[in-house]
Order: structure tokens, then C-alpha cells, then sequence
């Protein structure tokens, strides 16, 4: 099947085992755009986590074929790999922040390892830490931060250097209603900036707060109504075939 003109992912048949176990992905035929917002949903134990592995390419599938901005992404040499994911911001589960540097090398960490001089990352580092609630952590080491506080500070390294793809899983487990909204707020003005966001998420109430929204659905490891029925609120854009 031919891919979608300005596709951003496309994946063909694609599956994904671990070991010898029988897959915990199978199937999955979707194209995701540039510019779009997308919510994965499904029960625990879905596949939400492997997909979203996938997508930023930790994890090789196990057959079938995936292409990222228009490159082969199973073939892709190793050597490629490091600019490669500079493309993606990701927002882990367990927040993978590292230990021994403050909040705000953190977060500064993405635009160093860009290039970016140092006389230029201060301000938008603390504007954006600014924006999560954290202006007064700067100098914190994430030892010292409450759960939800990490999980602001992940966020805040992700979406710092306004990367073309944004993939989070459960961005917003660990904090409060309020600051999840806000969050949210702030994948949407980076989407409205051009980049892709596939948020993953158990919250169904998340997913009336982004009207624009796209819904991929997991079912036991496959995409469930794949023609994109399931979408809310209803679009014209198929995101899924």
C-alpha cells in the first residue's frame, strides 16, 4: 500500500514479541501526519507502553515494516540513530531524569546536546520551568522532587526543544486535575506549532479536552475499528487503515 503523502510514521503490518512469548502487538497498520494530535487508549496490559517503544524506535518490531520521515527506520544504522531520535521528545513513565544534575540541567539537557550556546538555553529553560509550576526547583536535584514535580520536569525536557514528533506515555498519571489541564495546554500550543503528539493514556476525560483530537484504540494488541470511527470528536481525517 502506498504511504499518505507528508506522512510523519507509517507502520505495515507490523508485530512486535518478546522472546519466544506470542506477541503483544499484532498487525498494526497505521499512518500518522504531521501536525496532528493523537491519543492512544486501551486497557493495562494493551500494548500502549511496546507501541509507543516502537514510535521512538527502543524497541525493533518483530516483523512488518515502519517508516519515519520518510526513512526506513528498521534499517536505519546505528551510527544514524542519535540524530535520529533528536527529532522525538519523550515523555517516560518512569521519567528517566538524570539524578546527579539539577531541574534545570534537566531540562537544558536536549538543547546542550543540540548545540545550543549556553548564553542562549537559560531563558527558555526557565520560562518553560516556569510554565510546569516549577520556577522556584531550578537548582533541586530530582531526589528531592514529589512524583508529580519529576514527572513536570520529564515534560519539560521533552517539549524544550519543540521536536517534530511528541510521544508520552501517561503524561499526566502523577499530578493533579488542574496541572494535568495545563499540560495538556501545553501539548497543544506545540502541536499547533507543528509538531505530531501521540499522548498514551487511560484518562477517557483527557480525550474531550482536545477537540482536534485523533483516537487510536488498542485492543489486546491490535487497533481496534481501524477505519477511525472511534475517534472524538468526529474528523474527516483518517488516521488509522
Amino acid at each position: 500500500m502506498t504511504a499518505a503523502e507528508g506522512e510523519i510514521v507509517q507502520f505495515d503490518n507490523v508485530g512486535l514479541r518478546y522472546g519466544t512469548d506470542r506477541e503483544v502487538l499484532s498487525d498494526l497498520s497505521f499512518t500518522l501526519f504531521p501536525g496532528s494530535f493523537y491519543f492512544l487508549t486501551g486497557a493495562s496490559g494493551a500494548g500502549k507502553t511496546s507501541l509507543l517503544k516502537l514510535l521512538y524506535l527502543a524497541q525493533r518490531p518483530s516483523r512488518g515494516m515502519i517508516r519515519m520521515f520518510g526513512t526506513d527506520a528498521i534499517t536505519l544504522r546505528r551510527e544514524r540513530l542519535p540524530g535520529f531520535r533528536r527529532r522525538f521528545g519523550v515523555v517516560f513513565q518512569d521519567f528517566r531524569l538524570v539524578p546527579h544534575l539539577s531541574v534545570f540541567d534537566n531540562v537544558a539537557l536536549p538543547l546542550r546536546v543540540a548545540g545550543v550556546a549556553e548564553r542562549e538555553l537559560e531563558r527558555p529553560v526557565a520560562d518553560m520551568l516556569d510554565w510546569v509550576g516549577l520556577a522556584d526547583r531550578l537548582q533541586s536535584r530530582p531526589a528531592t522532587l514529589s512524583g508529580g514535580e519529576q514527572q513536570r520536569v520529564a515534560i519539560a525536557r521533552a517539549v524544550i526543544g519543540r521536536p517534530e514528533m511528541l510521544v508520552a506515555d501517561e503524561p499526566t498519571g502523577n499530578v493533579d486535575p488542574e496541572m494535568a489541564l495545563k499540560l495538556l495546554r501545553l501539548f497543544e500550543a506545540l502541536n499547533r506549532l507543528g509538531t505530531t503528539v501521540v499522548v498514551a493514556t487511560h484518562d477517557v476525560h483527557l480525550l474531550r479536552k482536545v477537540p482536534d483530537c485523533l483516537i487510536m484504540r488498542l485492543d489486546k494488541g491490535r487497533l481496534s475499528d481501524p477505519t477511525g470511527a472511534l475517534r472524538y470528536p468526529p474528523r474527516p481525517q483518517v488516521a488509522a487503515r
